[in-house]
């Protein structure tokens, strides 16, 4: 299909819809992931009792423990079963919520077939990601023998003729996984996703790592390589508690930030932020609300994206979280206490989506 066929247009899972279709939207959530592949997060703890908790179903016996040791539990780091996500998922569509980004790609449980039986079970718009999450979510050697053109074209094919042979297209170039310091082999799949954009007109998601220069290099490998910035979306503001002037720096460049970890009340694990060279920094809810509402009084209002970036059971209603609808029940109500108004929330929570989700004309 040619890619004027898809300009002005959205790229669902069960096909192209109007923008205007799109209504409230969470621009990055996991429905189903596996990210223990490659053990990317989970490590074996040495501790015999730390490792029996390890090894766990998440239950309310080990709750309190999983909540603060997120990163250590097996089951935690698993969302795998469709049921499930079709019933959390229909929470947040009770509560007005229209569309779903699902930024889980390549090495960490990407399915097209069971998110297209998830859009239609729930009625929801769901949008799936495309590209390389983080390196250790795939082999290293099978990476370094790709070249950036092959990748390249492998992201393309997912958005204009579908993922392997399913037929179902990814709408977004993302999550585009980074670390610190960035890998070779994170480089090139960043090189390969501006490419892709310029070929597609799709916009571009990046995961970065924690420390502070993390973000700003992420970026500048992508405009080096011909990216247009204003399609490009810097996640985890909140994950990885950059400071306002690495947020600014984004913001001036063009990039959007994204606030996409609501729900999660400040705890994170050291050591995995320490390993990045930053503080295990993370505002909780009020802290998110107070940041964004900064942000807007600097003038960076279309610029900002809400999400919760479930990719957990302890995020889930079911597991005692917040769950996909968090951000319309509990926090939406706190940002209007803080003064930020009905018509700027709805700026954020769809307008600028709807900006970004619809393919250009490359």
């Amino acid at each position: 299909m040619p890619i004027s066929t898809f300009t002005g247009k959205v790229q669902t899972v069960v096909g192209l819809i109007e923008p205007e279709d799109l209504g409230i939207t969470l621009p990055h959530e996991h429905l189903l992931v596996d990210q223990t592949v490659g053990g990317v997060y989970f490590i074996e703890p040495k501790e015999t009792s730390a490792r029996l908790l390890a090894h766990q179903p998440v239950s309310l016996e080990n709750l309190s423990w999983v909540r603060y040791n997120m990163k250590d539990n097996l089951d935690n780091m698993m969302l795998l079963d469709e049921q499930m996500a079709i019933k959390e998922a229909m929470l947040y569509k009770l509560r007005g919520g229209k569309t779903i980004v699902d930024q889980t790609n390549v090495g960490i449980g990407r399915d097209p077939e069971a998110l297209a039986r998830i859009s239609r079970a729930t009625g929801l718009n769901i949008i799936m990601g495309s590209g390389y999450y983080v390196e250790g979510s795939y082999s290293k050697e099978m990476m370094d023998a790709k070249t950036e053109e092959e990748i390249t074209e492998e992201i393309v094919k997912d958005i204009t003729v579908g993922v392997d042979d399913t037929g179902i297209r990814s709408g977004v170039i993302g999550e585009l996984g980074c670390s610190w310091p960035l890998k070779d082999n994170e480089k090139k799949v960043l090189k390969a996703g501006a490419y892709a954009q310029k070929r597609t007109g799709a916009a571009i998601w990046v995961h970065p790592g924690r420390n502070e220069m993390a973000p700003i290099e992420s970026m500048e490998v992508l405009s080096n390589a011909g990216a247009d910035l204003g399609r490009v979306v810097i996640c985890h503001m909140d994950r990885c508690g950059y400071l306002l002037d690495t947020r600014r720096k984004l913001l001036d460049a063009g990039c959007y930030v994204e606030y996409d970890v609501f729900g999660l009340e400040g705890y994170y694990p050291a050591r995995v932020a320490l390993a990045d060279g930053h503080l295990p920094d993370r505002p909780n809810d009020i802290g998110r609300i107070k940041q964004i509402k900064e942000l807007i009084g600097m003038g960076y209002l279309k610029q900002i994206l809400l999400s919760h970036d479930i990719g957990m059971k302890i995020m889930l209603v079911s597991y005692g979280g917040g769950g996909y609808a968090h951000l319309l029940r509990e926090v939406v109500p706190l940002m209007k206490i803080y003064g930020i108004s009905d018509e700027q929330i709805n700026t954020m929570m769809v307008e600028n989506p709807k900006r970004l989700l619809q393919l250009v004309h490359p």
